[in-house]
C-alpha cells in the first residue's frame, strides 16, 4: 500500500475502537484495508492518462454551477454549465469539435464569422489610395441650386452631365475615384486631369444663365422622304451615331424656308409644336401616348355561361421625348441630349382557337398577337445656339396614328391595321430666355402622364 494511504489512528479513534469487542474490531480493520487497496488501484490506473495532457473538448460540460464570479447557472440547464474552450483547442479531434450553427444567417447571434475577403480589409491604415495623385475637391453648387427652389433634386443634373462628359468607366475602374453630390456641394476624389474636366462642367451651371430658357420643339411627319431634294442645299449635314438617323444644321432663315416648303405638301402632318420652359441642364419630357386594347387570352368563365370569356391587354402607342440642354457660359454653344421612343402597333394578327365544351362540342374563338414597330433615339448634339437642329428618324413607325373624322368610317378599328410608315422630322431651336419670348399662349413644359420605369437610363 502506498505511504500516502497509510495513516495512524488518533488517541480518540483508538479509545473508540477499544470499546468494541475483538471480533468487531477485526472486521472494521479488514474493511478499512480493502478500501485503501481499491483507492490505491484507481490512483495507479489514472497516472498514464494524466501524462498524455489531452484537453477536454470545447463542447464538454461540467456538472454543477459555474465557478466564475458573477456567473449564475441557467435554470434550464439542470445543473450543467458549459465549459470554456481549452487554449489548445486545435488538438481536439474533429468528431468532438462543436459544429457550426445552422441558424438564420441574418441573425447577429447565429451569423458565421466572415472571411477577410468577404468582409473587406482595411488597407493603408484606412487612407484613400493616391497612386495616381488623386485629390479630393469640393465644388459649391449653391449659386445654381439656390435658384431652383421648386426642383426636388436640382444637383442631380450636375452629376448627370459630368457622367455624360467623362463616361461611366472612369468611376468604376482604376485609378480609384468617387463623386457625391447634395443640394449645396459636389465632392469629387480623382486625378487632377479629371478635376479640370469636372470644373468646366460645374462652371457652366454655376456661372451660366440662371433664368429659365425656351426650347422650341416641332415634330412633323412626311409620307415621302423626297422633301430632301428641294431642301438639300439649305442644310449642313451633321455626323451622328444612331443607325438610321440623319441630322442637319440650318440657319433660322433657312429653317423657316424648309418648314414652309414642308407645309405646302399634302403628305405632311404637324404632330406637335411646343415651347418648353427649361432651366439650364435640367430635363423635360414631351409625351403623347394612348392605349390600344386587344384580346390577349381566353379563359374559362366563372359563371359557366358563356363557357369562355376573353382577357384583354393594352399596349401604349405613341411617342415620348426627353430633352436636356446645357448652355456654355457665354451662351453661344448648346449641348443637348435628346432621347426619343416611338412605339406603334402595325397590326393585330388573329389566331383561331378551338376550345372544348362539356357536350363534346367545340367553341371557336380567337386571340390577337400584336405586331409592333418601334424606334429608339438617344444622342447628344452640340451646335451654335443661333442655329436650328433638324433630325430625321428615317421612314419609321409614325409617331401619330391618323384618326378618322367619322368614327363609323374608321377602318383601322375593323382591320386592326394602322397608318403605316412616315419620315419623322424634329426641329429643335433654342430661343433664349423665357422673359424675352412673351406670347399670348402660356409657355409650360409638356409632361407625359405615362408612368416611366424605375430605371432612369440617363446615360
Amino acid at each position: 500500500m502506498p505511504d500516502s494511504f497509510q495513516s495512524q489512528p488518533t488517541m480518540a479513534q483508538a479509545n473508540l475502537l477499544g470499546s468494541f469487542p475483538k471480533s468487531v474490531r477485526s472486521r472494521i480493520f479488514r474493511g478499512i484495508a480493502s478500501a485503501c487497496l481499491l483507492t490505491a488501484g484507481v490512483a495507479i490506473a489514472c497516472e498514464p492518462l494524466a501524462a498524455q495532457s489531452f484537453s477536454l473538448p470545447s463542447n464538454s460540460v461540467a456538472r454543477g454551477p459555474s465557478t466564475s464570479p458573477g456567473n449564475t447557472p441557467d435554470s434550464n440547464s439542470q445543473g450543467f454549465a458549459p465549459r470554456t474552450p481549452a487554449p489548445n483547442a486545435a488538438n481536439t479531434p474533429p468528431s468532438l469539435q462543436t459544429p457550426p450553427s445552422s441558424g438564420n444567417r441574418g441573425s447577429a447571434t447565429n451569423a458565421l464569422p466572415s472571411s477577410g475577403a468577404a468582409s473587406g480589409q482595411l488597407s493603408a491604415g484606412g487612407q484613400l489610395p493616391r497612386e495616381a495623385g488623386q485629390e479630393h475637391r469640393v465644388y459649391n453648387l449653391s449659386p445654381y441650386t439656390g435658384y431652383l427652389t421648386k426642383h426636388d433634386r436640382p444637383h442631380q443634373a450636375v452629376v448627370d452631365w459630368i457622367v455624360r462628359e467623362t463616361g461611366t468607366d472612369v468611376w468604376h475602374t482604376e485609378p480609384f475615384g468617387f463623386m457625391s453630390a447634395d443640394r449645396d456641394e459636389l465632392k469629387v476624389y480623382h486625378t487632377n486631369e479629371m478635376h479640370q474636366v469636372i470644373a468646366g462642367i460645374v462652371e457652366r451651371f454655376v456661372a451660366g444663365d440662371k433664368e429659365p430658357q425656351v426650347m422650341n420643339l416641332r415634330l412633323m411627319t412626311v409620307s415621302n422622304p423626297n422633301w430632301r431634294s428641294n431642301a438639300h442645299m439649305l442644310m449642313q449635314h451633321v455626323n451622328v451615331q444612331s443607325p438610321g438617323l440623319q441630322a442637319w444644321l440650318l440657319t433660322k432663315e433657312n429653317a423657316a424656308l424648309v418648314m414652309n416648303t414642308l407645309r405646302s405638301r399634302t403628305d405632311v402632318r404637324e404632330v406637335h409644336a411646343v415651347d418648353l420652359i427649361m432651366n439650364n441642364g435640367q430635363t423635360e419630357k414631351l409625351a403623347s401616348t394612348r392605349g390600344r386594347n386587344y384580346v390577349l387570352n381566353v379563359k374559362p368563365s366563372p359563371a359557366h355561361w358563356p363557357p369562355y370569356e376573353p382577357e384583354t391587354g393594352e399596349i401604349q402607342e405613341g411617342f415620348q421625348i426627353e430633352v436636356s440642354p446645357l448652355l456654355s457660359v457665354d451662351g453661344r454653344t448648346l449641348d443637348c441630349v435628346i432621347k426619343a421612343d416611338i412605339d406603334q402597333v402595325d397590326k393585330f394578327v388573329p389566331v383561331e382557337l378551338d376550345l372544348p365544351l362539356p357536350n363534346n362540342q367545340v367553341h371557336r374563338t380567337k386571340i390577337e398577337v400584336p405586331q409592333l414597330v418601334s424606334w429608339r433615339l438617344h444622342e447628344r448634339f452640340r451646335w451654335p445656339s443661333d442655329m436650328v437642329l433638324l433630325l430625321s428618324c428615317g421612314v419609321v413607325a409614325s409617331p401619330e396614328r391618323n384618326q378618322s373624322m367619322v368614327p363609323l368610317l374608321n377602318l383601322s378599328s375593323i382591320t386592326g391595321t394602322t397608318a403605316g410608315r412616315s419620315d419623322a422630322l424634329m426641329f429643335v431651336e433654342f430661343r433664349g430666355r423665357a422673359s424675352d419670348n412673351l406670347t399670348t399662349t402660356p409657355l409650360v413644359p409638356q409632361i407625359g402622364t405615362r408612368v416611366s420605369a424605375p430605371n432612369r437610363g440617363r446615360y
